[in-house]
């Protein structure tokens, strides 16, 4: 075992060489990038590195190698930056604390480098962060805004999830996972909102968090810390979120359906592959809006946007061209392929309030449509029973449900896990069409069986899941062949 604390005692020009390990997750790569286009050297470690995250680190110039070990640390760097996957027990990091050399966490890294010199965009929330960040750094570059953003999802906008712009504004998605194992402490906590959006607080992460009083926590601390002269746009229908912004030491527009907030719905309607909705300010008409994402809960989240983008001083007419043009986020309700006339979603939703949302935007956008749902557990939290019960309201929406038996977790007891056996019994008790699978091949050959034209096939996971959607959209199309 060994103890580290955060450190960094010399000022950036001082620093040329940046060693970043656990380079290969989706955040560690993109700051990697965002450092290697700022002029330092960077190289980096991980446990695999493997397609395509290798092709990325290729293309930007960074060497990395396969494996920890403190031989990785020679040369000796003069800034190691060390990524959430890292444990105490790590090679690396023991040669990290036998050398000395200073380091900083992923957030605090990206804070120090990229975010401190520009006006702090923070999108947090249980739910809908990716897509409503991702939102928000587009409509800032379509108003000419030129913004840097870090987000959990490829913007098609810029098929990527990071940029470097040379406006004002840093937009970053504001994740409640914890910062490292030294800094058991929030990362959206080190990004010092100077503007922040909070979606919804519900319980998540049961595998750090004991119950909903300490993500509370943990956002209140997140509130805390705002500016006298900042910004809360906060989803006060949501009673968690008006209970965290409550002692806020700064201004808060509630967003959400209820006309006496700041900033209210109304009017929800799709037409021709749009959402168009009223947008009430101060309980007054202000503008009509639309996006190209199916749900009320995308209308929230582009309501939420709206604010911000007011606040900066955008017209309607500019924020009503930047959502409109907005090409939405790889993984959110993300058609991979038509085949048979059968339409292929990819969706990253597992919480049971996102699975709920998503179906139910699905089923409105493709109405008329049968709606069959492929279902993977594979979160901690989603894998433990304390969703149990949720998830058997959350697919109310869908004709269909193929539900995957998750992969146990490891030191949680038998009864503390989910059932995926269960969660079908209690769906067919419902009235619901649900079975259960061992394997994604099942899967595979019962969709192949059962799978008619004009049907839309929705792939909930917040992994790989196998690959399932490209075989699946290969299968169909060898049929036709």
């Amino acid at each position: 075992m060994i103890e580290l604390e955060p450190r960094l005692n010399m000022a950036p020009p001082q620093i040329r060489h940046i060693h970043i390990m656990g380079i290969c997750g989706t955040g560690m790569a993109a700051l990697a990038g965002m450092l290697k286009a700022s002029g330092y050297q960077v190289t980096g470690s991980d446990s695999g590195v493997y397609p395509p995250m290798s092709d990325f680190l290729r293309e930007q110039g960074i060497e990395a190698a396969s494996g920890y070990g403190p031989q990785n640390l020679k040369p000796r760097p003069d800034l190691v930056i060390v990524g959430n996957v890292i444990t105490r027990k790590n090679p690396e990091a023991h040669g990290l604390a036998d050398a000395a050399i200073p380091y900083l966490s992923f957030p605090q890294a990206l804070a120090h480098f990229f975010i401190s010199s520009r006006t702090s965009l923070v999108v947090a929330g249980t739910h809908g962060k990716t897509t409503t960040s991702s939102l928000l750094a587009s409509a800032l570059h379509q108003a000419g805004l030129d913004p840097s953003f870090m987000i959990g999802g490829i913007v098609r906008e810029f098929d990527a999830n990071f940029r470097l712009g040379h406006g004002p504004h840093f937009v970053v998605e504001g994740d409640e996972y914890d910062t490292a194992f030294f800094d058991k402490g929030s990362k959206f906590l080190h990004y010092r909102a100077n503007i922040a959006i909070i979606t919804s607080v519900e319980f998540d992460h049961a595998d750090i968090f004991a119950d909903l009083d300490a993500i509370k926590g943990t956002f209140r601390k997140f509130v805390a810390g705002l500016p006298a002269d900042g910004l809360i746009v906060a989803h006060l229908d949501d009673p968690n979120v008006a209970e965290i912004v409550a002692d806020a030491p700064c201004e808060v527009q509630g967003y959400g359906f209820n006309p006496d907030l700041t900033w209210s719905l109304a009017d929800v309607r799709a037409e021709q592959g749009m959402t168009r909705f009223q947008v009430h300010h101060l309980g007054e008409p202000w503008a009509e809006l639309a996006v190209r994402m199916p749900g009320r809960h995308n209308c929230l989240n582009s309501l939420a946007v709206t604010a911000v983008l007011h606040r900066l001083g955008l017209a309607p007419k500019q924020i009503d061209t930047a959502l409109s043009s907005f090409g939405g986020v790889k993984r959110r309700q993300e058609v991979r392929g038509i085949e048979r006339g059968i339409t292929v979603i990819d969706d990253f939703a597992h919480h049971p309030t996102a699975v709920r949302e998503t179906l139910a935007a699905l089923k409105e956008a493709y109405a008329g449509q049968r709606l069959v749902t492929v279902f993977e557990p594979r979160t901690n939290s989603s894998r433990r029973a304390i969703f149990q019960q949720d998830y058997v309201s959350a697919f109310d929406a869908t004709d269909l449900i193929l539900i995957r038996k998750p992969l146990p977790l490891d030191n949680v007891p038998v009864e503390e896990l989910f059932s995926s056996t269960q969660l079908a019994s209690d769906l067919r008790a419902r009235g619901l069409d649900a079975r259960t699978f061992d394997d994604t091949d099942t899967i595979l050959d019962h969709l192949m069986t059962t799978l008619r034209e004009g049907d839309l096939v929705a792939i909930l996971s917040n992994g790989g899941f196998d690959n399932i959607h490209n075989r699946l959209l290969e299968r169909l199309a060898a049929v036709t062949k």
